[in-house]
């Protein structure tokens, strides 16, 4: 496999999201929106954007079309939003689509409280197929202990629907001090997420601390145990929490130990690479490749990396119309990739 440039020019790709005719949006961390053509021409930034917080890991993240987006033209954005103080959190808008920006943009939802600092605010954005709206969340770095507190929205992962109510069937709907938008905890910092094509359920993954990549199918209302347990490491090489398991706390799919700082996930569902139907890929940006997964019985069996002689951060992984996939690499001169096989010799 090799990896020819359809676009460039682009600083730090986060996002990437395509049109129903073939055109691609992508989302640049700090704080532009463009449509990229089929033949990789960039538009000028959008205009609409949310002001963000474009410092450290925040700016503007992930962008999803609305599953009603042929008649709506609605897209959604998640975003490091600003705050009182120099704080910030993880929040997502919509508005609707036109050739130079967005209109009648709306947050719909704000992960709360704000914070200090500029460390893992997530996001991916996944649509359920009911029409549910999943937002993947950080644990804000130096608070890592919210992610297990149901009462704030660090270390979730929240379901909404589209307007930003909350679905009346989600787990914690009516508990006393938690948050009736959130689907599970104990999240560290999710930055992929896809829904299995057969079986409709949510598939994460997120970074470990030093060691500790997971790879999770999470359900509602379960503990994904961090920062109590952990197959990471301190970056100063001590343990975190009470080791690798506890009673009432789920055990990732797999994990990866060293790392490879996972961001980006998509099922693969095309034709046109021999051998990877239903194959499950996810980007690597340390050391950076494409990470193909071969699961059987929800379990991964195999697992093979590519293009790594790239030497690049991989984003963002995703399928387009044509069945190839796309990927973004995180650079100050970020491109927009397509993989395609080897010519014969």
């Amino acid at each position: 496999m090799t990896a020819e440039t359809v676009a460039r020019g682009l600083e730090h790709p986060w996002g990437l999201a395509f049109l129903p005719d073939g055109r691609m949006l992508v989302t640049e961390r700090p704080g532009r929106l463009r449509i990229v053509s089929v033949k990789g021409v960039l538009s000028p930034p959008l205009s609409g954007v949310p002001a963000v917080a474009a410092a450290g890991q925040g700016g503007l993240l992930d962008v999803a079309l609305d599953p009603g987006f042929a008649s709506n033209a609605l897209i959604y954005l998640s975003f490091a939003e600003p705050g009182d103080g120099g704080t910030a959190g993880t929040s997502v808008a919509r508005g609707r689509l036109t050739e130079t920006g967005l209109e009648n943009v709306e947050v719909i939802y704000r992960q709360t409280p704000k914070l200090k600092g500029t460390g893992h605010f997530g996001s991916r954005l996944v649509f359920g197929t009911d029409g549910t709206l999943f937002i993947t969340q950080g644990d804000r770095a130096d608070y890592r202990e919210k992610a297990q507190d149901l009462s704030q929205g660090q270390g979730k992962i929240v379901r909404i629907n589209p307007d930003g109510s909350v679905p009346a069937d989600n787990p914690f709907v009516g508990r006393e001090g938690a948050l009736p938008v959130i689907w599970s905890y104990g999240h560290r910092n999710l930055q992929g997420a896809a829904l299995h094509p057969e079986t409709g359920r949510l598939w994460t993954v997120e970074h470990g601390p030093q060691g500790g990549d997971e790879l999770n199918h999470p359900e509602a209302g379960k503990n994904y145990g961090w920062p109590v347990i952990s197959y990471g490491l301190e970056y100063s090489g001590g343990k975190i929490g009470e080791g690798s398991a506890k009673e009432g706390m789920e055990q990732p799919v797999y994990f990866w130990d060293p790392v490879i700082a996972a961001s980006g996930l998509q099922f693969y569902t095309g034709d046109a690479y021999p051998g990877w139907k239903g194959s499950l890929f996810v980007g690597s940006m340390t050391p950076g490749a494409l990470v193909r997964l071969e699961l059987s019985d929800g379990g991964v069996v195999r697992e093979e990396r590519y293009l790594g002689e790239l030497a690049e951060r991989i984003r963002d992984v995703q399928q387009g119309p044509d069945g190839l996939l796309y990927l973004l690499t995180d650079s100050p001169n970020g491109r927009v990739l397509r993989v395609v096989r080897r010519s014969a010799p």
